[in-house]
């Protein structure tokens, strides 16, 4: 490599590693966004460190101490160990990336180990609350068209597992769905999702009272001044849906998307099929549902069963 290279500041090269995430990964740009800050405290945390700015050189010559003091600053700054173990990947993503374009490597990185993280489980919303959400967002007294719009997009995040920014990028085109749909999830990753009647019927029922223009290239789903209908409008219809029902604030958007995976799970689904609707790269990341599952049945079964503490006071 030339020496102009080696000299290249790790704010530059934290640019043309971000348009190869963007460019050749195809990662969202909330997904590129949160890589380039993590990469921007490293640099400024090792400008601070050496005493001076920094380039590819000196990644090349870091210590495991260096990594450490790195990460103990960050939890002393009050990052969470989510966070924080966020951050490694992404040093590591990029350190990768460095080594086959401009053959920078650091065995000191492979020393680290990440914070230890408890596996969050899954909060659904039970099969009555669900029901209970979407029924709640068509009788919320404003605009037909609105009223149907939320329904709408509601259903889609529970009847067919969807994540908000899949539901809200759909297009004028897609406002016909019969049987099954192509979706472009996380990391450009494609997976086909069936479509339910009432999903379909409720998208339909939205699209002929919808007053704006819903070409094959326009948004799908708009908001009341015409724009593209934005996640935050969709969180804060939640939120009004689930104070009006009692519903705890564990009721999101998303929690509409485990609500489908849980449900389907309850119901007989297998984890593979599953895995496949909802469009996870590994079987692990769909198992935590088996978790969600099995903690139901047993407080039933904690709750119910005759030989149980409960049962007999």
């Amino acid at each position: 490599m030339a020496a102009r290279e080696l000299n290249l500041p790790l704010a530059n090269a934290r640019l043309v590693f971000g348009q190869h995430l963007a460019g050749e990964r195809r990662l969202s740009p909330k997904t590129v966004e949160a890589y380039g800050r993590d990469l921007d405290q490293f640099a400024a945390f090792l400008g601070g460190h050496l005493g001076r700015s920094v380039c590819l050189a000196d990644m090349a010559n870091l210590r495991a101490t260096d990594f450490r003091a790195f990460m103990a600053a960050r939890r002393r700054g009050g990052l969470s160990a989510r966070s924080l173990a966020r951050a490694l990947s992404a040093i590591r993503t990029f350190y990768s990336y460095a080594e086959r374009r401009w053959g920078i490597e650091n065995a000191a990185l492979t020393l680290i180990e990440g914070p230890k993280l408890g596996r969050s489980k899954p909060k659904p919303v039970s099969e009555s609350g669900a029901r209970a959400l979407i029924d709640e967002a068509g009788r919320a007294h404003g605009t037909d068209w609105v009223e149907a719009r939320d329904v709408a997009v509601l259903s889609l995040l529970y009847g067919c597992g969807m994540r908000i920014s899949e539901a809200l990028s759909l297009a004028g085109r897609d406002r016909t769905l019969d049987g099954s749909l192509q979706i472009i999830g996380k990391g450009g990753k494609t997976r086909l999702v069936p479509i339910l009647p009432v999903v379909a019927q409720a998208v339909a029922h939205y699209a002929t009272l919808c007053p704006f223009d819903l070409g094959p290239g326009q948004p799908l789903f708009r908001g009341t001044r015409g724009g593209a209908l934005g996640a935050r409008t969709v969180q804060k219809l939640m939120q009004d849906l689930r104070e009006r029902l009692g519903l705890g604030p564990t009721a999101t958007p998303h929690a509409l998307r485990h609500s489908f995976a849980t449900h389907l799970l309850a119901h007989g689904g297998d984890l593979r099929s599953i895995q496949e609707l909802l469009g996870h790269a590994s079987l692990s990341t769909t198992q935590i549902y088996t978790d969600v599952e099995t903690s139901r049945l047993m407080a039933i079964y904690d709750g119910a069963h005759p030989r149980s503490k409960r049962s007999r006071t």
